[in-house]
């Protein structure tokens, strides 16, 4: 079970990166993992008439990081220290979606990996892992 539930997500990044609104939408969370969409929007294309790497890049982030505040509670401060992700396909304009799995979630450092998918196939499109750095809580 997680620590937050989907709702509790939502009002957490609405009230604490409403940027988030509107680009990507928290679907799933579970223990050990999230499951989020990239809502598609025409900024998001490159030349060629695909998604871009910057906007899935973006996907696999916001991702895993959901996936880390849902099994540890708010923590605005878990930080990025790597993310490396490897595009295998290019999808066709439409939304996207990033499994995240929490491969280690330990006091001070989670790692994990997305699988980017398209809607519009079964496609895996891209995938990332990544490593966030959790800062100490009281």
């Amino acid at each position: 079970m997680s620590v937050l539930s989907l709702a509790q997500i939502r009002q957490f990044l609405d009230r604490e990166f409403p940027q988030v609104g509107g680009a990507f939408a928290v679907e799933e969370v579970g223990p050990m993992r999230a499951r989020m969409r990239l809502i598609y929007q025409e900024r998001h294309l490159r030349p060629g008439g695909t998604i871009s790497g910057p906007a899935m890049f973006g996907l696999a982030d916001v991702a895993l990081y959901v996936a880390i505040l849902a099994n540890i509670g708010p923590v605005g401060q878990a930080l990025t220290t790597n993310l490396n992700i490897n595009f295998l396909k290019k999808p066709e304009p439409a939304d996207l979606i990033g499994e995240a799995r929490l491969i280690k979630l330990g006091k001070r450092l989670a790692v994990g990996e997305v699988s980017i998918f398209a809607t519009t196939s079964d496609d895996l499109v891209a995938h990332a892992v990544g490593a966030y750095s959790i800062p100490p809580r009281d």
